[in-house]
């Protein structure tokens, strides 16, 4: 498929609805269609790898072309500045987490962005680092748990942020590290009751949180299993 058509097409499956419906969720983009990922996901399999394409989508604005660019994106092709614009033009968590599911977690830097995303003040930025952390934890099944260890810190750090995409995605990351296996399980729920202590309703909604999830029969369950 050309822009041109992928354009046209997004038009005809514009929905007002389904754009008041997103924002409920907190997904407000200053362009949108209001067009499902089901649909996105047609598009971008019509349309294959395509790195030419998928600036040019990405350039469009829209929080659909954007997310199709990330998917159409040929991760071989992606550059470290490349990913800098691309995470400054976050305007909305779907965005940003469809990004990091279906792109840059694939790059050769997923893991350096890591470290200096979690630092940046931009909320959106700051959540990619910790969107990143845990689709690498589920996706990234070669990985040593050192690797993940590493992320504590940044995890200890940031959870005193209180905007709420970030300590979503902060909480997030925690809890799919702590279900990557029963060592690391272990480990998290030990950095959770960590995070506890400290003096932030936002760390301690964190904490709480993920204690309950990694402590729970189910996922311990799983985990035996493995």
């Amino acid at each position: 498929m050309q822009f041109e058509e992928i354009i046209s097409e997004l038009e005809s499956l514009s929905n007002p609805e389904e754009v008041e419906g997103r924002a409920r969720f907190g997904i407000n983009h200053t362009k949108t269609y209001g067009v499902r990922m089901p649909e996105l996901r047609r598009i971008a399999k019509a349309a294959g790898k395509d790195h030419v394409l998928a600036e040019k989508l990405w350039n469009a604005g829209y929080g659909e072309t954007k997310i199709l660019a990330g998917l159409i994106e040929d991760p071989k092709m992606v550059t470290e500045s490349q990913m800098e614009n691309w995470v400054a033009g976050f305007d909305s968590w779907d965005v940003c987490d469809q990004c990091c599911i279906n792109l840059f977690r694939k790059t050769p830097f997923a893991y350096k962005k890591v470290f200096e995303w979690s630092t940046r003040e931009e909320e959106f930025v700051k959540r990619a680092a910790f969107a990143m952390i845990a689709v690498l934890a589920v996706h990234d099944k070669k990985a040593d748990d050192e690797k993940f260890e590493k992320f504590f810190p940044l995890i200890i750090r940031e959870s005193v942020d209180n905007r709420n995409f970030v300590k979503k995605a902060v909480n997030w990351a925690l809890r799919q590290i702590g279900k990557r296996n029963l060592n690391l399980n272990k480990r998290t729920v030990e950095i959770a009751e960590e995070i506890s202590t400290i003096d932030s309703k936002s760390a301690k909604w964190i904490a709480a949180d993920a204690i309950r999830e990694l402590t729970s029969e189910k996922v311990h369950e799983r985990l035996k299993k493995k």
